[in-house]
């Protein structure tokens, strides 16, 4: 299984953005150095918490400070910008890195953005679709392409730098569970990141692997487990759960009361239509949205009974949280790469086996002694 970080991000509006951007970067570098496979960012451009408007000028920045971890956008807003230009700059992208990037993107869910661009929430789905299919075609036909589309209109445009990985740069779309979005990338052979949370009346995760699969192949496409991933998953790893809640509650609390709410995504967090907000506690929501909170064998745990209710996945990318300081969530990181990491990579297994075999044949007197013996 791999592992990421994903970044919404999510900062404090009263804080200075160009230190939390720099935080950001020496982020990835840490988390680098402890051996993550990959780092996601978000698009956003209203509501002051996210402030990254432009993941692939983030992630170009990531990429000088790094040398091995991939770097990933979820999600570029594919509504919010001309599909040419996407196309063209994650391309470039992808040259800069060497090879790193993965094109995450999705139709834009953030009220205020949609407010912003003037857009009818009942197009972003169909534009999100359109633009798909003159990225695709600008990454996969040599020569001038065209395409008429309802809101795009390509004329004799091609890109002069094709994407650095072939055929391309994987893509990944987005999934909140609807549906859509896996419809999408089966039948045009792409990725899916899924949330580990979905709404009610939304296809559960293990419902949403096995529609994702048949329509891909309806499609004559073959896909593998090991390219799904899970994504926006808090995970929060300390001495005990008790000591986990303590550093986290009033951090998360605060975020999620101020920013989320305040964003309308109150209803996502009640149990009943309009439950009073003193009543979402925090123990309510780890237990709704499948936080991973607790000690390393706590959060083992965990992981390992989503496997089992998902069925099985490639990848899990963490949500980057700011709801401690900054030295408690680094040993959060600490612990997950040393103690949890490596019960889902197979590292330790051959340390596991020579110990187990130490043990076996010291307690069956199979074990010679080194020592030379006492004449």
């Amino acid at each position: 299984m791999k592992f990421g970080l994903f970044m919404m991000p999510s900062h404090s509006i009263r804080e200075n953005p160009t230190l939390a951007f720099e935080r950001d970067l020496k982020l990835v570098e840490y988390i680098e150095s402890l051996g993550f496979d990959e780092y996601w960012v978000g698009e956003h451009h209203t509501g002051g918490w996210e402030n990254i408007p432009a993941p692939d000028i983030f992630l170009a920045a990531a990429a000088t400070r790094t040398s091995r971890i991939r770097l990933g956008t979820a999600a570029i807003a594919l509504p919010y910008h001309n599909p040419f230009h996407v196309a063209e700059r994650m391309a470039f992208l992808d040259h800069l890195t060497y090879g790193r990037l993965n094109f995450g993107c999705g139709p834009g869910i953030l009220g205020s953005d949609i407010k912003l661009f003037n857009l009818n929430p009942k197009d972003l789905r169909p534009m999100m679709n359109e633009s798909l299919d003159i990225i695709l075609k600008l990454y996969k036909e040599r020569g001038e392409i065209f395409y008429e589309g309802q809101y795009w209109n390509i004329n004799g445009m091609q890109i002069q730098v094709k994407p650095y990985q072939k055929p391309h740069l994987p893509i990944y779309l987005v999934s909140s569970g609807s549906g859509n979005s896996l419809k999408v990338a089966a039948e045009r052979g792409l990725r899916v990141i899924s949330g580990a949370y979905t709404l009610p009346g939304s296809l559960k995760l293990n419902e949403q692997w096995d529609f994702f699969e048949s329509t891909s192949i309806d499609n004559g496409y073959s896909v593998n487990r090991k390219d799904w991933f899970l994504g926006n998953v808090p995970i929060y790893v300390s001495s005990s759960r008790k000591q986990a809640l303590e550093d986290i509650s009033a951090g998360a609390m605060n975020e999620i009361r101020n920013y989320s709410f305040r964003a309308g995504a109150k209803p996502t967090f009640e149990l009943y239509p309009g439950q009073p907000e003193s009543e979402i506690t925090i123990e309510q929501i780890i237990k709704q949205r499948r936080w991973i909170i607790g000690d390393p064998d706590e959060c083992i745990a965990q992981i390992k009974e989503l496997e089992k209710v998902t069925g099985g996945f490639g990848g899990l990318l963490m949500l980057s949280l700011e709801w401690t300081d900054v030295n408690k969530w680094y040993k959060s990181l600490e612990l997950f790469s040393r103690y949890v990491i490596p019960q889902f990579n197979d590292s330790v297994n051959g340390l596991n086996d020579s110990y187990n075999q130490m043990v076996k044949d010291e307690i069956s007197g199979n074990l010679p002694s080194g020592r030379a013996k006492k004449k």
